[in-house]
């Protein structure tokens, strides 16, 4: 009886012990101030709890829109290459084709706000005041046609929204259901076929190599490797505009390319969305200039030394841009200094222009 009771005692003391340390502090992290919370509590339901005080219109949205979301999803919402298209799609969800967009399938303009707010613009996610993204908001909605031009987003009118395709959205009571696991003969990963994923919802380049899908299992998608570095090679020369390539998003490959005087590069649009323009201030005095229209494949002849530096003028925020040297290098150093305007627009990649030129060094 003794012995048994000293064990009893004992386990309880264990037990007592182990409630102790687990409730002392681990020494990792800091404490989750109001303000930290703050920073991550910035979701918005379905009803509109979430929104915060501000307001937006449409008339304002529509010059934020343009410069701020337009070079991916098109002045109208029609979507750039393969970018996501934001407006139309009515009628079209139990076609043989249909097209999602935010006037044809969103439930609710909250989450729309949401979304914009935590995600958008690509480059920057985050970066969007709160009446800035009422305004974009808005206007997203005006090109659907759900609000009015003269409709002032806030807290209020933004949760009064009904969205067309609400009344198809509902819970889903159907029982969950457990698989039995396999635990023998069962069948082996190596054998499966991997046949397609699901296409057409964002440009299939920006899938990397690690992300568990590769870029191969998408039709017509599978990037080849160009050296971001060219060495001059006399005659002809192929720039690919890429979503996605060795160096990053959005880039021209090869980025750096050393020509002959004479020679000939053909900007070529291997993804949707893209243009090439020589950058004004960037090139040789008297040295060809350029612009292509999107998704325009454009052929220029350079036949004055130095070097050019051009751009993808919807995509130039996101440091697309690339460098040609022909002949020597000769106006490396105005190029250098005259490049920091065009860098200070950047919003991501910020040294990506400065590392090009340094190859030409």
């Amino acid at each position: 009886m003794c012995k048994s009771l000293s064990v009893t005692a004992l386990l309880f003391g264990a037990l007592g012990m182990s409630g102790v340390v687990d409730s002392m502090p681990l020494g990792i992290g800091e404490k989750a101030t109001a303000e930290i919370i703050a920073g991550w509590d910035i979701d918005v339901r379905p009803d509109g709890k979430g929104l915060p005080v501000g307001q937006g219109s449409v008339v304002e949205g529509e010059s934020l829109y343009e410069a701020q979301c337009a070079s991916c999803h098109g002045l109208f919402g029609e979507g750039e290459g393969r970018w996501p298209v934001l407006a139309g799609g009515e009628d079209t969800l139990d076609t043989d084709d249909p097209e999602k967009t935010v006037g044809s399938y969103w439930p609710y303009a909250s989450t729309l706000w949401d979304y914009i707010h935590r995600a958008m613009p690509y480059p920057a996610p985050q970066s969007l005041s709160d009446d800035e993204t009422y305004a974009i908001s808005a206007y997203v909605l005006y090109l659907n046609d759900i609000v009015d031009e003269d409709f002032v987003a806030n807290k209020e009118t933004f949760a009064a929204v009904k969205m067309p395709n609400e009344p198809n959205f509902y819970v889903d009571n159907r029982p969950d259901v457990k698989n039995t696991r396999c635990m023998n003969d069962c069948l082996d990963p190596s054998t499966f076929d991997i046949v397609t994923t699901i296409n057409g919802i964002t440009p299939t380049g920006h899938f990397k190599e690690d992300s568990g899908v590769a870029a191969s299992h998408h039709d017509q998608n599978t990037l080849t490797a160009t050296p971001a570095v060219a060495l001059a090679n006399k005659g002809a020369h192929v720039v690919k505009m890429l979503n996605s390539g060795q160096s990053g998003a959005m880039v021209f490959e090869p980025a750096v390319l050393k020509i002959s005087i004479g020679d000939t590069v053909t900007f070529v649009p291997a993804d949707g969305g893209h243009n090439s323009a020589s950058v004004p201030g960037l090139i040789p005095s008297g040295g060809v200039s350029w612009e292509g229209d999107l998704n325009e494949q454009v052929e220029v002849t350079f036949n004055k030394e130095g070097v050019y530096v051009y751009q993808c003028d919807p995509h130039v925020m996101m440091a697309m841009v690339g460098v040609i040297s022909v002949g020597s290098p000769s106006n490396l150093s105005e190029i250098d200094a005259g490049s920091k305007e065009l860098q200070s627009r950047f919003v991501m990649n910020q040294e990506r222009l400065s590392g090009y030129l340094a190859e030409l060094k």
